[in-house]
């Protein structure tokens, strides 16, 4: 049976302390409901609240998040829903002290499968607009209401 790519990827962590993004091609792995945003339901849902732009918030975020889907690869759906300060993690250029690396590590999150949200009135805020965000995010009008409809459609949230 031949492996998807996003399952070899996450074989390939089990081997060794690689970091999320490093030496790897962007859209290398693609889950089923990466192409499709969730269409296809699997069995465990998380998103996870970025309100913060603290260094130690965003690294603790991002290695739970990579965690989970190494754990769980093909069958869990991920959301990092930013808002506030931690809407910093998917700007293009941050003014809060983010890490490149941790930028990196979010991206390459995403082109795994896991779904960057960014919120709208937050980003209205900072006189942000799209082209600000990296391409990888989807932005939701008020992030907050993001996290709850996907609340309603059984995501767990997960508050850091």
């Amino acid at each position: 049976m031949k492996l998807t790519k996003r399952r070899q990827f996450l074989s390939m962590l089990g081997l060794g302390s690689i970091s999320l993004g490093a030496g790897l091609s962007p859209k290398a792995a693609q889950a089923h409901h990466t192409d499709t945003h969730f269409e296809n339901e699997s069995t465990h849902k998380l998103v996870y609240q970025c309100n913060k732009a603290d260094h130690e918030y965003i690294e603790h975020l991002l290695f739970s998040c990579g965690e989970m889907l190494r754990k769980y690869g093909d069958d869990i759906e991920l959301v990092i829903a930013a808002y506030g300060p931690g809407l910093n993690l998917l700007a293009k250029r941050p003014k809060r002290g983010i890490s490149k690396e941790h930028q990196q590590r979010a991206r390459s999150l995403a082109e795994y499968g896991v779904r960057l949200q960014a919120c709208g009135n937050t980003m209205k805020s900072m006189r942000w607009e799209e082209k600000d965000i990296f391409d990888q995010a989807v932005i939701v009008p008020i992030g907050v209401d993001g996290i709850m409809l996907l609340q309603e459609k059984g995501f767990s949230y997960i508050a850091m």
